[in-house]
């Protein structure tokens, strides 16, 4: 299972950080296993299993790393594609990294951000999505914001938060949120996404959400929102 701590007998070095083997444990059958590894490993590696693979042909891996350094999807896709005639066509990953906004915009009257609740959620938060290859931070954030709101926005220097959480199981979920201003409160939502919007005072949000962390980032982005006004 994902985070399962586990030894790899290594067969050789694929690419600069992939490495090929095997675990077995208790007499059971052997699975295959890559390892990934900034640093040489020779004949055994001890880690945890960060995903689950599947390849060309339904070939199926276990990708184990060491505890203590994270590799999200797109690091795992990158170092796969150095592998000669085969393909990763499915992933599951331990580690998720998410990038989104608090969205505010300055109307007549007032100050409001914008909340969402995604279609497999329960509770209101910020516009966010997954990172993909070649992506930095704020590429991510303004391409989701633009996707699940239709929102154009501006990021604002000098506001990253970071939210670490375990949602569910043993997922863990490292998600950065930026400062981003908008100057059209028209949003159409991507419904395949998101199930509801509401644009809201900042009082307001704090009644709305539920988690620490969202509370948290509410109130250092009306900090920081008072500085730019």
């Amino acid at each position: 299972m994902l985070a399962d701590k586990v030894s790899v007998n290594i067969f050789g070095k694929l690419s600069r950080d992939l490495y090929s083997g095997y675990i077995s444990s208790d007499g059971s059958k052997a699975k295959k296993a890559y390892v990934l590894s900034p640093e040489p490993v020779n004949e055994y590696f001890k880690g945890i299993i960060i995903a689950y693979a599947t390849f060309d042909g339904d070939d199926e891996r276990v990708i184990v790393a060491h505890e203590d350094m994270p590799y999200y999807e797109p690091d795992i896709r990158i170092s796969c594609s150095f592998l000669k005639n085969t393909a990763l066509t499915s992933i599951k990953c331990l580690y998720e990294k998410s990038c989104g906004a608090v969205i505010f915009y300055n109307g007549k009257s007032n100050t409001r951000i914008l909340l969402v609740k995604n279609n497999n959620g329960r509770y209101w938060s910020f516009p966010k999505g997954h990172i993909e290859i070649g992506e930095t931070e704020q590429e991510t954030a303004i391409r989701e914001i633009k996707e699940e709101t239709s929102l154009d926005v501006e990021i604002k220097d000098g506001f990253r938060e970071v939210s670490d959480y375990c949602p569910f199981g043993k997922i863990r979920k490292h998600v950065v949120f930026f400062l981003a201003q908008a100057f059209t409160d028209n949003v159409r939502i991507q419904e395949e996404e998101i199930a509801e919007y509401i644009w809201v005072d900042l009082q307001q949000a704090r009644k709305l959400c539920s988690y620490d962390n969202d509370l948290r980032i509410i109130q250092k982005a009306e900090t920081a929102i008072k500085l730019i006004k």
